[in-house]
């Protein structure tokens, strides 16, 4: 019998090497001289036919084990093939002859057909400098009153507010002071003039007197023009009719877009009370990018939109495209509308469509194309009464068509046309189930 020399445990049983020794369980033999002994005396054929029905217990204890295991494995490794096999069809529907029949499904291929591209863009109303106003005082003062409101029609030389400040009292008093000194400059200036002629005044005196009546015209025409500035007339200004008031007047018709200041408030020359706008020349301020801008031309038709109402269309045209690129690589489109309305105000963000030359591209009818969780899907056949959703990519539609962009993918394949709607619906039930 060769010798062990390693441990070995196998259920109750247990055999060791140990100083030419062989155990097991409780019973030893022992090696000695070539010959073997046991301890109780018994006979060595005994123990080994006990021996080998141990061993043959354990080692079907052992393969019994392992199999036990590779059956796990195997059901383990189909339990994981049937979950692939849901999910990859967890896509498809299938219909018995009465669902198909009630369905109402049609099918066929990707067709070709004529449509109108569409390039969408975005942008605000704007106004030209010379038709939007803005309100300042140039020598400021307090809003004694005003009834404006944002948005209210005003006309040319309407009364926007009234103004105070003891600088106009000044200015007036400055001015009719001025003006009386001119009387007596200019009487002056006359008998110097006549005393110089006859030699009976000097060059020098003639000369002062000149100066000073020159000197004062000019100060009452500079004074006459302050006087402008804050609507006052110089020529109605007298010492009895001295104002501590003045009026603002509005420039154009139109209506007010902003108003700034309250009663009682003082403004200096820099402030702006109110801003005002005239419509007439109010047009669209479109953005366009590079790639866009040979695709534009003047006088094509636009139809301009707003996020709140994208039911209600303005038509506008083209008047001019800007050859300035910004760093977005971006520029700007200008366009008249051909009618405008009051609710359209400077700033409004608007959006816009304009169409295009169209193109032959591939198409399926807009009933073949269902939207599903911010996506577009189409119905493919891939069996007998078996129907597959696959996600697909649209462009433009026009006249019940709807431009497919990613065709190719659907070429050779045959697509529902009519029927699904209900074919989703009986995908959601079985998903549902």
């Amino acid at each position: 019998m060769k010798k062990l020399n390693k441990k070995y445990t196998m259920g109750n049983g247990q055999w060791a090497n140990c100083n030419g020794q062989i155990a097991m369980g409780n019973e030893k033999w022992e090696i000695s001289n070539g010959k073997f002994a046991m301890g109780n005396g018994q006979s060595i054929i005994v123990y080994c036919r006990l021996l080998i029905a141990r061993f043959t217990k354990y080692h079907k204890l052992l393969i019994a084990y392992c199999l036990l295991l590779i059956t796990s494995s195997c059901n383990n490794k189909q339990t994981s093939n049937e979950q692939i096999n849901t999910t990859t069809q967890k896509n498809v529907v299938s219909l018995t002859d009465a669902q198909y029949k009630n369905a109402g499904i049609e099918t066929g291929k990707i067709d070709s057909q004529f449509v109108s591209s569409v390039l969408k863009l975005n942008g605000k109303i704007d106004v030209p400098p010379q038709n939007m106003v803005s309100i300042s005082v140039p020598l400021g003062g307090y809003l004694k009153s005003t009834k404006l409101l944002p948005g209210m029609h005003i006309s040319k030389g309407e009364v926007l507010a009234t103004m105070e400040d003891p600088q106009y009292i000044q200015l007036q008093q400055d001015y009719l002071t001025a003006k009386a000194q001119l009387s007596l400059l200019e009487s002056e200036y006359n008998r110097q003039k006549e005393l110089n002629e006859s030699k009976a005044a000097s060059d020098k005196i003639f000369e002062q007197a000149k100066a000073n009546y020159l000197t004062q015209n000019i100060l009452i025409k500079s004074l006459e023009q302050k006087l402008s500035l804050i609507g006052l007339n110089s020529v109605n200004i007298t010492p009895n009719n001295i104002s501590k008031s003045i009026h603002l007047y509005s420039p154009i018709n139109g209506f007010v877009s902003a108003v700034n200041v309250n009663v009682g408030k003082y403004v200096t020359p820099s402030d702006v009370l109110f801003e005002l706008v005239n419509p007439n020349d109010i047009h669209l301020a479109l953005t366009v990018f590079d790639k866009d801008v040979n695709k534009l031309a003047i006088g094509q038709k636009v139809f301009a939109y707003t996020n709140i109402h994208p039911e209600k269309k303005y038509e506008c045209e083209i008047i001019l495209i800007s050859k300035n690129l910004g760093s977005d690589n971006a520029t700007q489109v200008h366009c008249h509308f051909k009618q405008y309305d009051k609710s359209l105000l400077p700033g409004m963000f608007m959006n816009a469509d304009i169409e295009l030359s169209g193109s032959k591209v591939a198409v399926l009818p807009d009933d073949a194309v269902i939207s599903y969780e911010n996506k577009n899907y189409v119905f493919i056949e891939v069996g007998d009464k078996q129907f597959k959703m696959q996600e697909v990519q649209i462009g433009n539609a026009e006249n019940g068509f709807t431009e497919i962009t990613n065709a190719e993918d659907f070429r050779a394949k045959t697509v529902v046309l009519k029927g699904t709607y209900n074919l989703l619906m009986a995908l959601k039930n079985t998903s549902d189930e």
